[in-house]
């Protein structure tokens, strides 16, 4: 059995996830700003679908992408000298996670509900959530978004309306969390998509105790849009 959180309630120790399903931790509570940073800041993240509770989970292992062993492929990098895309940031934040939310081939669902695409517009005003966007021709082609506490990046999803343009946008953030001295991207649940560029499982004890000082780092939150401004 999980714990069903009130609003004032803390979350469960790590440790405490279910095996299976594989981390889920706790229901209930809400999707407040301040809800939120103190999940995220603990290794914790909101997955939930249409019907369900909110539910939170912290898997073990966790998929993360160290900034350091960060690679692409041949036809990737031919790509970015293409310059096919222009990359920017945070000037189509819910654009970005509607595209994220649009149903995907093989899916008849999303997990990013309303409310939650409510919540984290919430958090891009208070500058902690983000979206890099590729752009082609005036148009929104894909992008990813995520969350920036301290100097700590969880990435949330992707999208793409053509081929490379979220694999781009991944390349700019990359390029960017490096100069700000960001050393991890968390993945949360491993695929081989993301294994191609170099994330790799982390045993979720050893993963809260990395973040635990990244969280905590005084970074100002603020939108990030001039960082990547042509």
């Amino acid at each position: 059995m999980i714990p069903w959180l009130d609003l004032a309630d803390p979350f469960p120790p790590l440790e405490r996830a279910l095996r299976q399903p594989a981390g889920l931790l706790a229901a209930g509570a809400d999707l407040s700003p301040t809800r939120l940073l103190l999940a995220y800041r603990q290794g914790i993240f909101p997955w939930y679908s249409e019907g369900q509770p909110i539910l939170w989970w912290s898997p073990d292992p966790r998929m993360v992408l160290p900034l350091a062993e960060f690679r692409i492929s041949r036809s990737l990098a031919k790509t970015l000298r293409a310059r096919r895309f222009e990359i920017r940031a945070d000037t189509r934040f819910r654009e970005v996670m509607l595209g994220c939310a649009a149903p995907r081939r093989g899916h008849a669902g999303t997990w990013i509900m309303p409310e939650m695409v409510d919540a984290y517009c919430r958090m891009h005003e208070l500058g902690y959530a983000h979206s890099v966007e590729a752009w082609a021709e005036g148009k929104l082609v894909g992008g990813l978004y995520g969350m920036a506490i301290g100097r700590m990046f969880f990435g949330e999803s992707m999208f793409a309306r053509v081929a490379d343009a979220s694999k781009v946008a991944l390349v700019l953030l990359v390029r960017e969390l490096a100069r700000r001295g960001y050393p991890l991207i968390d993945c949360q649940q491993e695929t081989a998509h993301l294994a191609r560029f170099g994330a790799r499982a982390m045993p979720r004890a050893r993963f809260a105790h990395e973040i635990a000082p990244l969280v905590n780092w005084p970074e100002p939150a603020g939108l990030w849009t001039e960082s990547f401004a042509p």
